[in-house]
C-alpha cells in the first residue's frame, strides 16, 4: 500500500530559491524535486524522445521507489494515430530503459478526436506492446464519459492488457471564470473533462487541475482525498498529480494532499524531507 504524489514537471522558475535551491545544475534539479514529491509526470517526452544517457541521469537522481509516468511521443499518438510506429516506439522504449522500476507506467494520451470507433485500433496497439511495462491511457472524447456503452468498450480494451484509464479532472478549474493570466491561458487550452473516479487496476493514476487560489484547489480535491483513502483501504497503490494553472505552489499542494490522506490512513509512509532551498547557517 503506497501513495505517490507529484507535479507536471520537476523544475519551475517560481520554485527556484523558494522551494528548490538556486542555482542548480540540470543534473541536480530532479534530485531536489524528488525530496518534495515521490512521482512526476513525464510530459516532455511527448515532444521528443530524450537521449538514453539523459534518462540515465534521471534514474541516478531518484530512488528506485520514485515513479515516472512518461508520455508516449506525439508522433505515435497524435501524428501516426498508433499506426506504423514500431520503429519510433522501439526507440522510445530503449531510451526509457535506464529508469528500470521507476518507469511506473507509459502514458498513452490520445487526442480529443479519438472516439469509440477507434477503440479497436487502440486494442490492437496495446496487444502488440512489450508486456514488461505497465500502460495507462488518457482519452478526451466526450462520448467515453457520457455513453456507458463507449466507456465499457474502452474498459474492455484496457483490461486485456491490464492498462489503467487516467482521469484528468478539470471540474474544479472550470467551475467559475478565470481570475489570473495563468488561469485565462489554461481556460483556453485545457480540456473540459467530466469527473471519473473508477479504478481499473490496483495502481490507479489521477491528474487533478485546481486553481491558482490554493484554498480553491484544496476544496476541489475533497472527492479525490476520499477516493484515494478508499483505494488504499482496498489495497490499491494510487498516484495523484496535482496541477494548478501557474503551478507555483504545486509541490506544496502535492505534499498537503499526501498529508490529508495520511491523516486518515496512518500506515502510509511519510514523504521525504525537502532539501533546504538555502544553505543552513549557524546563526
Amino acid at each position: 500500500m503506497h501513495l505517490h504524489v507529484g507535479c507536471a514537471m520537476w523544475s519551475h522558475k517560481s520554485w527556484q530559491g523558494r522551494l528548490l535551491a538556486h542555482p542548480l545544475p540540470a543534473h541536480e534539479r530532479l534530485r531536489h524535486y524528488a525530496a518534495w514529491c515521490n512521482a512526476v509526470e513525464g510530459n516532455t517526452t511527448f515532444y521528443a524522445t530524450p537521449a538514453r544517457e539523459t534518462v540515465a541521469t534521471w534514474a541516478r537522481q531518484t530512488d528506485p521507489g520514485f515513479r515516472f509516468v512518461v508520455k508516449l511521443p506525439k508522433v505515435i499518438t497524435h501524428e501516426r494515430h498508433l499506426t506504423d510506429v514500431d520503429e519510433v516506439l522501439r526507440s522510445f522504449l530503449n531510451a526509457m530503459e535506464p529508469l528500470g522500476p521507476r518507469a511506473h507506467a507509459l502514458w498513452i494520451q490520445l487526442p480529443g478526436a479519438f472516439g469509440p470507433a477507434d477503440v479497436s485500433l487502440l486494442a490492437r496497439f496495446l496487444r502488440r506492446l512489450d508486456t514488461s511495462h505497465r500502460y495507462a491511457v488518457e482519452v478526451r472524447h466526450p462520448a467515453f464519459f457520457a455513453d456507458p456503452r463507449a466507456a465499457r468498450l474502452l474498459e474492455d480494451a484496457l483490461a486485456t492488457v491490464g492498462a489503467e484509464w487516467i482521469p484528468f479532472d478539470t471540474t474544479e478549474f472550470f467551475r467559475s471564470p478565470p481570475t489570473s493570466d495563468a488561469e485565462r491561458d489554461a481556460w483556453a487550452k485545457k480540456p473540459r473533462m467530466p469527473l471519473r473516479s473508477l479504478a481499473l487496476t490496483d495502481q490507479p493514476i489521477v491528474r487533478y487541475l485546481g486553481r491558482d487560489d490554493s484554498a480553491r484547489t484544496v476544496e476541489g480535491w475533497r472527492h479525490w482525498v476520499d477516493t484515494t483513502v478508499t483505494w488504499l483501504r482496498e489495497g490499491r497503490s494510487p498516484t495523484v498529480f496535482i496541477h494548478t494553472p501557474d503551478n507555483a505552489d504545486a509541490p506544496l499542494l502535492a505534499r498537503r494532499f499526501h498529508d490529508e490522506v495520511r491523516a486518515r490512513v496512518p500506515g502510509l509512509d511519510p514523504l521525504p524531507q525537502p532539501i533546504p532551498a538555502e544553505p543552513l547557517t549557524l546563526f
